[in-house]
């Protein structure tokens, strides 16, 4: 579908009219944080999650700006009007600038790209990366490191690449979170070492409801062998199982990951964006 309208600082216009000035040093320097959000029925899903994570990540980096959750949100609210967009992806970015009030604030609606449905049945392949973001709790336009081992990854034909700090830990996907799981316990990197997804917050919610227990601790390639599966999860992606890692491969799905993974389908299709069903 083409999208014929944007925004820009809450003002609906043309796409033919979205450009970013090239005399911008803050974005050719990455000065600036964003947001995808899903759109389902003209829903934004977990908007107030993933404004207030916008929110948070501008602060992490000192990007000052003008812009409430109220304001994002009804602007979020017209471009989705405006487009008529039933399914698609938001955009979101925070430009910061040499004040607050020079911050620009961009939404653009994108085509969403789903994932295969045999890698839910089968599993998605995974390749490590030694890599480790800075600012894990900002979600920022640095992006060249997770760009590369994503590239890397794509030319494995792998469905991602899993981020190793100079500790030996897997810490998260170029775009994904990871979790292991054994039996009934969900076992996730520490939170102060990645980025904490919003489909990761609502799958959390879900497990705990659930009866699975969480907890966080490092995991390390060598780890693998004593886990039943592993998983990512992402806006797009929702839950992805895993088959492999590098050259350790997972047994069959377990069953405990099936039940989570149905639980967590039948949420979004009844929770209408909100993070409490």
């Amino acid at each position: 579908m083409e999208f014929k309208y944007f925004s820009k600082n809450g003002e609906v216009r043309p796409t033919a009219e979205a450009t970013v000035p090239l005399s911008s040093v803050e974005y050719s320097y990455g000065f600036g944080v964003y947001e995808t959000i899903r759109v389902v029925n003209s829903v934004p899903y977990f908007l107030s999650d993933h404004i207030e994570r916008l929110r948070g990540s501008a602060e992490e980096i000192k990007l000052e700006h003008p812009f409430t959750a109220e304001f994002v949100s009804r602007a979020i609210s017209e471009l989705i009007a405006e487009n008529e967009a039933e399914t698609c992806n938001l955009k979101i970015l925070l430009i910061g600038g040499r004040t607050a009030q020079n911050a620009t604030l961009y939404i653009l609606c994108l085509n969403p790209l789903f994932p295969d449905k045999k890698l839910y049945r089968d599993g998605a392949s995974c390749i490590t990366v030694k890599y480790e973001r800075t600012l894990p709790h900002a979600k920022t336009l640095n992006m060249l490191g997770s760009y590369l081992a994503y590239r890397t990854a794509q030319q494995a034909g792998a469905y991602d690449a899993l981020l190793i700090d100079s500790h030996g830990c897997i810490t998260e996907g170029t775009r994904t979170n990871f979790f292991c799981i054994k039996d009934k316990t969900l076992c996730s990197p520490k939170e102060c070492d990645i980025l904490l997804g919003v489909t990761r917050k609502a799958v959390l919610n879900v497990a705990a409801e659930g009866g699975f227990e969480i907890v966080e601790r490092d995991i390390k390639m060598e780890d693998l062998s004593s886990y039943e599966g592993a998983f990512i999860t992402s806006t797009s992606t929702k839950i992805m199982p895993l088959h492999s890692i590098d050259a350790h491969t997972f047994g069959p799905q377990p069953h405990a990951l099936k039940e989570l993974m149905a639980a967590f389908d039948a949420f979004i299709g009844t929770c209408g964006g909100e993070m409490a069903a």
